[in-house]
């Protein structure tokens, strides 16, 4: 199977990686003038993966576009608009399979990253999204994961778990794509939300952060017409268990050095979602007080104690 993949960051790469050990033929497209992309085409070699030369690599997006059927995006969320706004000026574009790699809502719209595809023409029967937990530095050490692909065409969900499936990786079909998009992005928010946590000398707490917070993205999910117990599958809460305590998450590393002061460099996706969900929280009337929380930590510079202390404070209320 001829398979393209649109960015080649550390999860893209190792998709990369993945797809041509499982005999596929892949091409890898990266921007030119990126530092990052010309260090990686000229050496093959990613933080965690070195591409075989079975790997393509190439810099013209009509090529990388044109050659496969199948179109695997792996960027920034916060660029699928500015990637598809190029994509879409190639001819045929509209009868590839493109499949969403990325856990984010797009912060100026409030939109999942579906729907800004469908904005440029991708029919949603041709769209299809792939989440769930793992980590790179595990899945290259040989240990095993389960993941998740959905899509509104469950025919097309279930050709795209024949294809990737693997000993490495056990895809399960989703059914749920507005539940499997906002879950996979929400938790972000909340690997954050841990980080801070831990940061914070509070790491108890992160027992009744999985739990409360699981049930705000589930109210979040039902409100946009999802089901609310997908919150529960693999798109949300398998994916936050394997972010919790993790030293690989970028999420909830960037969250725990935000509350000590110190740098990270590093991609956070959950920092543009946090903002991203409040927009979709704001239409749909939903409260989410834990990613109301992380955002105003994060961006109106609030004191993360109080910030904490606050979320406590709250009117007494059932649990469910």
């Amino acid at each position: 199977m001829n398979i393209t993949l649109l960015g080649c960051g550390r999860w893209g790469s190792f998709i990369a990686w993945y797809l041509d050990h499982n005999k596929n033929n892949v091409t890898v497209w990266g921007r030119k003038n990126d530092p990052l992309v010309e260090s990686l085409f000229a050496t093959r070699v990613n933080t965690y993966v070195t591409f075989p030369d079975s790997i393509e690599l190439t810099n013209d997006l009509v090529y990388a576009v044109k050659k496969s059927d199948i179109i695997i995006i792996s960027i920034s969320s916060q660029f699928v608009r500015d990637l598809m706004s190029n994509v879409c000026k190639i001819d045929g574009y509209k009868s590839k399979t493109f499949v969403l790699c990325m856990k984010g809502i797009e912060d100026s719209t409030g939109k999942r990253l579906s729907e800004v595809l469908e904005e440029f023409g991708v029919p949603s029967e041709n769209i299809a999204v792939w989440v769930g937990p793992g980590h790179i530095q595990e899945f290259t050490r040989g240990v095993p994961n389960c993941m998740i692909i959905d899509s509104k065409n469950k025919d097309l969900s279930s050709y795209l778990v024949d294809i990737f499936k693997s000993d490495l990786i056990k895809y399960y079909q989703g059914n749920d794509l507005i539940g499997t998009e906002i879950g996979a992005a929400a938790k972000n928010v909340l690997g954050i939300a841990a980080g801070m946590l831990d940061g914070l000398g509070c790491t108890v707490l992160k027992g009744a952060l999985m739990a409360r917070g699981t049930h705000e993205v589930a109210r979040l999910m039902k409100a946009c017409g999802g089901s609310e117990m997908s919150a529960y599958g693999l798109c949300h809460l398998g994916d936050f268990e394997a972010t919790l305590f993790s030293p690989h998450s970028h999420n909830r590393m960037f969250g725990e050095k935000f509350v000590k002061g110190e740098p990270f460099e590093k991609l956070a996706e959950g920092v543009a979602t946090a903002s991203a969900m409040l927009k979709m929280a704001e239409k749909y009337k939903v409260d989410l007080p834990i990613t109301k929380a992380v955002n105003d930590i994060i961006q109106h510079k609030k004191d993360p104690k109080f910030v904490l202390d606050s979320l406590f404070a709250r009117n007494n209320k059932k649990e469910f």
